[in-house]
């Protein structure tokens, strides 16, 4: 009796995922090869495309209008560190108030900052931002006038109106040349003398028909975050401290903002004596890493 050999299949199985879009598409492919005859079976899934006509989710839509959204752009940019108006490089006397012992830690500059802000400077050059948007914007040429050489009168020190007076400059060169719109330089033209800072950014504010408010605010946080940073390099201080002392002077800027908007050239006045003596005595101080 013959005994006959059995040939066992060999089975070789290929899988071969191929991805289009959003569609996976899983063949295998089953090989059987005898010594008699090749079967070959091909097998293919293809998953299921679940879709929806459903809307985008709401919080993924800007909830703001087009001119509102240029306008936070805008004073972002203009009142960011980054804007070249060379502010890094004034102390407004805090250097001098380092130096004398006035301003020592992250306390001591805080209560500085905050004279400062609400009965010196920082309250005042906001009254003239104000006060300088509503001419611009009702288009009262004297007005404007007045307001700009007052501000400038105002500056309590050379060094001061050298701080005031450049960014002043600096500011409204980048803004005709980066932001030009009409108006612009008919009220610039209508200051006649070189405007100071506060004046500077509410003469484009209103020729860009930014809201008021808002620009107020903008204005009073770039100022306190310079004084913070000149200061934090001169105590020195760390970037937690820095960020501490900002966040303290939340509702400080906030008020001084109402006070602002809601005063008249009548309510200008400054009582932050030792602040001004500081930015005088700068002039003579033997070292300095400040303009002012």
């Amino acid at each position: 009796m013959r005994r006959r050999r059995m040939i066992m299949p060999r089975k070789i199985t290929a899988i071969i995922i191929t991805t289009v879009s959003f569609t996976t598409v899983i063949t295998t492919t089953i090989i059987t090869t005898t010594n008699i005859a090749t079967t070959i079976i091909t097998t293919t899934i293809t998953p299921m495309l679940m879709t929806t006509s459903e809307p985008a989710p709401a919080d993924a839509r800007s909830g703001m209008k087009a001119d509102e959204a240029a306008a936070l752009y805008r004073l972002m940019t203009w009142l960011s560190p980054s804007f070249p108006v060379g502010a890094f490089s004034y102390s407004s006397g805090i250097e001098w108030a380092v130096e004398a012992g006035d301003i020592t830690d992250a306390a001591s500059l805080r209560d500085w900052l905050a004279a400062m802000l609400g009965d010196g400077s920082g309250f005042c050059d906001a009254v003239f931002l104000a006060q300088t948007y509503r001419a611009a914007s009702a288009q009262d040429e004297v007005a404007l006038r007045e307001i700009a050489e007052l501000a400038a009168a105002f500056v309590p020190s050379r060094e001061r109106q050298l701080e005031t007076s450049t960014q002043g400059r600096a500011f409204i060169e980048i803004a005709r040349s980066a932001w030009a719109c009409d108006g612009l330089d008919e009220m610039v033209a209508a200051c006649s003398s070189g405007m100071v800072y506060p004046v500077a950014v509410g003469v484009v504010s209103a020729a860009h028909g930014i809201p008021l408010t808002p620009a107020v605010h903008a204005f009073l946080h770039a100022v306190v975050s310079n004084w913070i940073s000149a200061g934090a390099r001169l105590v020195p201080l760390g970037q937690t401290d820095s960020q501490r002392i900002l966040a303290s002077l939340e509702a400080d800027v906030a008020a001084t903002a109402k006070r602002a908007l809601e005063a008249s050239i009548d309510d200008l006045g400054s009582a932050t004596f030792r602040a001004d003596l500081a930015s005088m005595r700068h002039e003579t101080q033997y070292t300095r890493l400040f303009r002012s």
